[in-house]
């Protein structure tokens, strides 16, 4: 597996590396939103990069995109549509997918759910919001729901998919948990022993996937946990392997 990128995906799946000759993994594009037209210009550039170098040595390109499409008015979970794009960044992937397909290089586009874990990114979602319970004030978004994917089981995933062939489809990756985010909150204080001040605001988003064409594909993912409940298990691995004071002090490195 060639795997393009040195972030935080790209660093977990590198044990795969050796894995899969014939598939180029690009771990490298915009890494949060909202980002201004030129580092979605910069995207765009690559994918055309990696999708023209993936034709010419004739390999399958991974594309990584995002659940972040789903949630707009009239859509729907599911990877057949419609899709109604209900951020910019998830249009922005949306336009990617779209570029992939026209360009007829072999290819798995995987629609990401939140995926975390070891060492993610301070400006992350579970990272962000045990800095926040941490330092006592944590921002709610009334009802905004995520599917949470632990890292390992999202490289298990990747792994399996590659492994059964399965080519020029489009795959959502999540486990079926869409949680409401302010569970997430009351579960992180619970195991982190604390209570913050919360601010609720009523700018949110749902981003519910499903899972149904993921299980028909891998049946495997049933043996993760995948379903009701499994944030919880999400989040106590990413305890279990970061001590909690971890994304506090990342914060304040990287804002002195």
């Amino acid at each position: 597996m060639e795997i393009i990128g040195n972030g935080f995906l790209a660093r977990h799946l590198a044990p795969l590396s050796a894995e899969h000759p014939g598939a180029t993994v690009l771990a490298a594009g915009v890494p949060t939103h909202p980002l201004s037209d030129a580092e979605h210009r910069r995207e765009t550039a690559l994918v055309e990069d990696t999708v023209r170098r993936c034709l010419r040595r004739d390999r399958m390109l991974v594309f990584f995109s995002t659940v972040s499409m789903y949630g707009g008015p009239g859509g729907t979970g599911d990877e057949d549509g419609p899709h109604v794009a209900s951020t910019r960044y998830g249009q922005h992937k949306l336009d990617l997918e779209r570029l992939v397909r026209a360009s007829g290089v072999r290819h798995l586009i995987l629609r990401l759910g939140y995926v975390t874990g070891p060492d993610e990114p301070g400006f992350r979602l579970l990272a962000a919001l045990i800095t926040q319970v941490l330092a006592g004030r944590v921002r709610v978004q009334r009802g905004a729901r995520r599917d949470m994917v632990h890292v390992a089981d999202f490289t298990t995933v990747v792994d399996a998919l590659l492994r059964t062939g399965v080519c020029d489809e489009t795959v959502n990756v999540a486990s079926g948990d869409c949680v409401e985010v302010a569970d997430v909150v009351r579960y992180l204080e619970q195991r982190l022993g604390t209570e913050a001040h919360w601010q609720i605001s009523d700018d949110s988003i749902e981003h519910c996937p499903s899972v149904l064409k993921l299980r028909r594909l891998v049946p495997e993912v049933d043996r993760l946990g995948f379903g009701p409940g499994y944030h919880r298990s999400a989040i106590d691995r990413y305890l279990a392997a970061s001590r909690p004071a971890d994304p506090l002090r990342r914060e304040r490195t990287e804002t002195s």
